[in-house]
């Protein structure tokens, strides 16, 4: 089944923020996401975290790539994603629980662009 929402994680050096970061994403009350971590080349624990975490939910898929940027990462993600929506979170970055709902109950349109804080 296809997700409604694709979240994507670029991930660098960032085991000290991760597991907030993450943490968050699961705890959303729209369920119908996917979560996509790319590990951009992290010399940390980070991709170990992500790794951890895609074997205890089926929604987490992980890439692993040689450190490429932010904006690599990201495109490495879009060029994954199954979902309608595509959400942007960085790693050190936690979101509410209704994040995801607030979007998805937003009627923003297939070509629409939300912004949020």
């Amino acid at each position: 089944m296809t997700p409604a929402v694709s979240v994507i994680v670029p991930v660098y050096k960032a085991e000290a923020t991760l597991d907030a970061c993450v943490e968050s994403i699961l705890a959303q009350t729209f369920p119908d996401f996917e979560l996509l971590l790319i590990d951009d080349g992290s010399t940390d624990g980070s991709g170990a975290i992500c790794d951890r975490y895609a074997e205890k939910d089926k929604r987490i898929r992980v890439f692993h790539i040689p450190n490429g940027g932010v904006s690599a990462a990201r495109n490495l993600g879009l060029d994954n994603a199954r979902g309608e929506f595509v959400v942007f979170v960085d790693s050190d970055d936690r979101i509410t629980p209704d994040h995801l709902r607030q979007l998805a109950d937003s009627d923003i349109g297939e070509d629409g662009v939300a912004f949020t804080n």
